[in-house]
C-alpha cells in the first residue's frame, strides 16, 4: 500500500534571499511576496540573528539542524557575499549547534567553478529550481535556462556527492496535465533524492499578473491542481523519490491575500492532496468489500486522523454519502504506519483489512 507520508525531516533554519543572485524576472515570481523579506542584501549579522532565534525555538528537537538558504539564487552570488554567507552558518557546524548547511539556486549557475567556491563548506543538499523540463514552457515562463542546464547541473553535482533536490511547478504557461507528467518523468530518470512541487500562482506585481488581467493566462483551479499533484506524488512515490513539500509555504502575505491575486493557494494545500489519498483508499477498500449501509470504522495512525478526515470532515462526509453508511468512525492506532488504514465494521467489531 502507498505510504503519502514524507520521512522525517531536519530542523530547517530558513535564511530568504528574495531575487539575489537572479539574472531574470521569471513571469510567475515575486520573492518579496512570497517571503515577505525585502529585497535588501541581507547581511552575516542577520544570517547569524536569524539563526541564534531559531535555535532557541528548537528546544528538545532533536532532529539534525540545517541551515537553509531560500528564495534566491544562491550560486548566482557574488563569490565574496557567498563565502561570508557561509561562514556563518559553518561557525555553528563547527560548534556542533548546527549539521549542515543546503541552499537553493538555479540550474545555469551550477558548474565547476561555483562548486570549487562551496566545496570547503559543511554544505549538503542543493536544491535545483527546475520548474519544468519543456524547453517551450521553460522560454515562456522566462527562465533564461533549458531542461539540459537541469540536468548537466544533476550530473554535476552527483559527481561531488551532493544531496539532490529538483524543484517542479505546475499549472505554468503553455503545460497540461499530460506536460506536466512528462516533465515528472525526465526529473525522476535523474534520480534526485527528493522533489517538490508547486502549483503555479499569479502573484501580484508578476508578470502572470498581467498576463490574467489582460486574459492571455488562466491559473488551474484549487481542485485541477490538487489532483494533479496527487497523481505526480504518486509516481514519485512509486519511483521512490520521495516528495518533501507540495505547494507553497504558508505566509502572512499570502494567507492574507495580500500577495495573491488568483490562482491555487491554499496554506493547506500538501495537507488537501494527502487527504484525496486517504479518501483514495478508503474508497478502493469499501468498494472491493462490497460494504454498504454499515456501522463502519476506519483506523489511522494518529498522525494521519486529520488526513483521514479531509478538511471539515469532507471525506467522512463523503464516503458516508457514497456508500450510505450508519456511521463512520475514524480512530486512531499507533501500530498502524502514517501511511495505512485499517477498515473494521462496527456492528461485528469483524476487522476487514
Amino acid at each position: 500500500m502507498v505510504n503519502p507520508i514524507p520521512t522525517r525531516r531536519p530542523f530547517i533554519i530558513p535564511i530568504f534571499l528574495p531575487h539575489a543572485g537572479c539574472p531574470h524576472q521569471c513571469v510567475f515570481c515575486n520573492q518579496t511576496s512570497i517571503t515577505g523579506v525585502g529585497r535588501d542584501t541581507v547581511s552575516p549579522e542577520k544570517v547569524e540573528q536569524q539563526i541564534i532565534k531559531f535555535l532557541g525555538y528548537k528546544g528538545n528537537d532533536f532532529r539534525p539542524v540545517q541551515v537553509a538558504f531560500y528564495g534566491g539564487n544562491f550560486l548566482g552570488l557574488e563569490k565574496d557575499y557567498i563565502e561570508r554567507l557561509l561562514n556563518v552558518p559553518a561557525k555553528f557546524v563547527k560548534n556542533k549547534e548546527v549539521d549542515a548547511i543546503r541552499f537553493s539556486t538555479r540550474p545555469d549557475t551550477i558548474n565547476h567553478d561555483q562548486i570549487k567556491i562551496i566545496k570547503n563548506y559543511p554544505v549538503t543538499t542543493v536544491e535545483i529550481g527546475a520548474q519544468s523540463m519543456d524547453d517551450r514552457v521553460l522560454d515562456m515562463a522566462k527562465r533564461g535556462h533549458t531542461a539540459l542546464d537541469t540536468q548537466k547541473a544533476v550530473f554535476l553535482l552527483k559527481e561531488v556527492g551532493y544531496t539532490i533536490g529538483l524543484q517542479m511547478m505546475v499549472g505554468l504557461p503553455k503545460e497540461d496535465e499530460a506536460g506536466s507528467l512528462s516533465t515528472a518523468y525526465r526529473i525522476s530518470e535523474l534520480e534526485p533524492d527528493f522533489v517538490r512541487i508547486y502549483p503555479t500562482i499569479v502573484l501580484k506585481n508578476s508578470l502572470l499578473a498581467r498576463w490574467y488581467e489582460n486574459g492571455t493566462y488562466r491559473p488551474w483551479s484549487l481542485e485541477r491542481s490538487i489532483a494533479h499533484v496527487k497523481t505526480l506524488y504518486l509516481f514519485f512515490k512509486k519511483k521512490n523519490i520521495p516528495v518533501i513539500r507540495m505547494g507553497l509555504q504558508a505566509s502572512e502575505d499570502l494567507d492574507s491575500g495580500a500577495a495573491v491575486l488568483t490562482g491555487p493557494y491554499h496554506p493547506a494545500f500538501g495537507h488537501m492532496v494527502y487527504s484525496q489519498i486517504f479518501l483514495d483508499m478508503a474508497t478502493a477498500i469499501l468498494e472491493k468489500k462490497k460494504i454498504f449501509h454499515e456501522k463502519v470504522v476506519l483506523s489511522v495512525h494518529p498522525r494521519s486522523i486529520s488526513k483521514m478526515k479531509g478538511m471539515k470532515n469532507h471525506n467522512v462526509d463523503i464516503l458516508k454519502k457514497r456508500f450510505q453508511l450508519q456511521s463512520l468512525k475514524i480512530v486512531p492506532d499507533p501500530s498502524l504506519d502514517e501511511g495505512k488504514l485499517a477498515l473494521s465494521l462496527q456492528s461485528t467489531f469483524q476487522n476487514i483489512i
